[in-house]
């Protein structure tokens, strides 16, 4: 019997090749920072990535992060309800707009934004001309008592140079990876079951919640992860509408500072905080996919 002819070559050399460039592209290079990091020592370790410089800027990116993550499922479970199931002139234009934060050099969007929101831009100098205002918190621990209240409110009347332009940046960066991957689960759902509860009676609103929800539930937990990893390691975009300000500095803004030569820190130092932040990063990202599966079985299951 012959074999059957195959286009890729067998397991053994399809593997070799697949881990030897998983190793050089990703495995290598981490190794490295965690060997560089493993330099410093378990107390400077803890006293660089304690310090108020390191936490004030980690404690901001993952907020920030985590709202513009947030404000992605939101908006891009709407965007893709839409290019999923409505047909409408110039639906092939919104589609290809999507993706254009994948091609855009971040570089050029941060500069877009900044001078979009800037307070002589047009969108920034039209809320700044009706008195646009809003909270953002910022962690002042407990150096006033346990009584106190650790969380302190800021108010802002700005885009640019503020915390809402640092999550507009990565909001503009991960709204992709939110509709990409809900859009297709969104195409391939039934209408079977939910034209059946409507037929009950069901209500729009609870037809949603309790046919189509549960359906996307997965699909949008990866969508937030990939948004929210997206937006914990965006620099480009974000340092030109963030400024070089302590209240707007992310994480990878630290980074960049410990390893110029006029900053106090050095190259080990700067690992110090990316793997502190790779950490997080992994951290979140376990929790999420533990809560996609738990959804995944939930739906099977039901």
């Amino acid at each position: 019997m012959s074999r059957r002819a195959r286009v890729l070559p067998g397991l053994s050399l399809s593997l070799g090749v697949a881990v030897l460039y998983l190793s050089l592209v990703v495995l290598l290079p981490l190794s490295a920072l965690f060997l560089k990091t493993a330099e410093l020592g378990w107390e400077r370790f803890y006293r660089i990535v304690t310090s108020a410089w390191v936490a004030s800027a980690v404690r901001f990116t993952l907020g920030a992060s985590l709202v513009a993550a947030l404000l992605n499922v939101v908006i891009g479970l709407l965007i893709a309800w839409v290019l999923g199931r409505y047909t409408f002139p110039f639906a092939r234009v919104l589609d290809a707009v999507i993706d254009l934060p994948f091609a855009l050099p971040t570089a050029v969007a941060g500069i877009a934004l900044s001078t979009l929101y800037a307070d002589t831009g047009l969108l920034g100098g039209a809320l700044s001309s009706v008195g646009f205002r809003y909270p953002w918190p910022s962690w002042r621990g407990f150096e006033h008592g346990w009584r106190e209240w650790p969380i302190e409110w800021t108010v802002y009347d700005r885009i640019s140079l503020a915390p809402l332009g640092v999550v507009v940046a990565m909001a503009f960066v991960g709204l992709p990876f939110v509709v990409r991957t809900v859009q297709p689960v969104i195409e391939d759902l039934s209408r079977d079951v939910e034209e059946a509860a409507a037929t009950l009676g069901a209500s729009r609103l609870r037809i949603f919640r309790a046919v189509v929800l549960p359906e996307l539930a997965p699909a949008l937990l990866t969508g937030f992860a990939l948004a929210l990893a997206r937006g914990l390691g965006e620099y480009g975009s974000v340092i030109f509408i963030s400024g070089n300000r302590p209240d707007t500095e992310i994480a990878s803004q630290v980074i960049i500072k410990m390893i110029e030569v006029n900053e106090t820190g050095t190259y080990a130092d700067a690992t110090a905080v990316a793997v502190l932040l790779l950490g997080a990063s992994f951290a979140l990202l376990l929790l999420i996919n533990l809560l996609q599966r738990a959804a995944a079985r939930r739906g099977a299951a039901g």
